[in-house]
């Protein structure tokens, strides 16, 4: 999974000698490539809840996983930003690293906290509660930022915190061992929670980089200090079973990298009320394949309190989009 509710960086427009295409043939494959991409981009970043539950259940920690995980697609971009952001990565200067450093910390928390909450709860109940993260993000932003929430945004934040407490009240248990739905809810809140650091600090650092080299440095960090997390807290690393470690690189390749990458490509071609699509779709897909993989129960309490989250997360992306317009005018 991408870290929920984040704000995706949309590419720059199309060129206009691709936008005008030479038949209506290839006009078409235009129009429907970046639709496909952004559909491809949310099955692939919601199999993340189903490959760590997977490799929860071959053995393997969930701190251990998360460190792995970032590590993984750390090491995976690493070579492709050196030899395309070279300079961009050598003028970071030791603030910046410092910001980055910072970023990943929290990203780092992010990933820990929401995977751990995989352990107790059901699917439905972490994917859609760990997308509450937009509430945190606008909270922060008008905290720090003295950002001013439209009223629309205020009614949304309204809508999702009541829908997270109908899953809250409503999910007394998920049917699986070591299940503590309080405990699992509480992870994925904080998941959501620390995440909003994460948005607030990198927004000194994205403005200045390009994404590949941006997110190199950001899942650097992010591994980084979960690996020394790892080394403080005496959790193994080796020791499990093969596949717990096949579920984790698949993790680090299919959502973490394929399907936000997806994301990044397609955005950049669509209008930008697409832009909520992903944040909405993960969990839906999220939930729709563990109840036909994991054969989780989607009880009345977690359909209400997920819609009633997603309804309100939409209304405000839609009220930031039109305010967004209106001061580009």
């Amino acid at each position: 999974m991408k870290p929920a509710g984040e704000k995706l960086p949309v590419a720059p427009p199309m060129p206009a000698a691709q936008k005008s295409a030479p038949s209506a043939r290839s006009g078409v494959a235009l129009r429907l490539s970046p639709v496909i991409g952004l559909a491809c981009g949310i099955v692939a970043v919601s199999t993340a809840s189903l490959l760590i539950r997977f490799a929860q259940q071959s053995g393997a920690n969930s701190l251990a996983i998360a460190a792995l995980r970032l590590s993984v697609a750390a090491l995976v971009i690493a070579p492709a930003a050196w030899l395309r952001c070279r300079d961009e990565l050598k003028r970071l200067s030791r603030l910046d690293l410092l910001v980055g450093l910072a970023s990943g910390a929290f990203l780092g928390l992010h990933f820990a906290t929401w995977i751990s909450s995989l352990q107790y709860t059901s699917v439905a109940s972490s994917v859609v509660l760990v997308t509450l993260s937009p509430i945190f993000v606008a909270i922060g932003s008008l905290l720090f930022l003295k950002e001013r929430l439209p009223w629309p945004a205020v009614a949304g934040m309204i809508v999702a915190v009541a829908g997270g407490i109908v899953i809250a009240l409503g999910d007394r248990a998920v049917g699986m061992e070591g299940a503590n739905p309080v405990l699992g809810n509480a992870l994925a809140v904080a998941g959501a929670l620390s995440i909003a650091p994460h948005f607030l600090i990198g927004r000194r650092l994205r403005v200045r980089l390009s994404l590949l080299a941006y997110i190199s440095v950001v899942y650097s960090a992010a591994a980084l200090v979960l690996l020394v997390a790892v080394a403080v807290l005496r959790v193994p690393l080796r020791g499990f079973d093969p596949q717990a470690y096949l579920w984790v690189v698949l993790l680090a390749l299919v959502p973490q990298l394929i399907g936000h990458t997806s994301f990044n490509w397609a955005l950049g071609y669509l209008p930008a009320t697409y832009a909520t699509i992903p944040a909405l779709g993960e969990p839906i897909g999220s939930t729709l394949l563990a109840v036909a993989v994991l054969n989780e129960p989607l009880t009345p309490a977690r359909a209400l309190g997920g819609a009633l989250v997603l309804s309100g997360i939409a209304l405000m992306a839609v009220a930031r989009t039109r305010r967004v317009s209106n001061s580009s005018m």
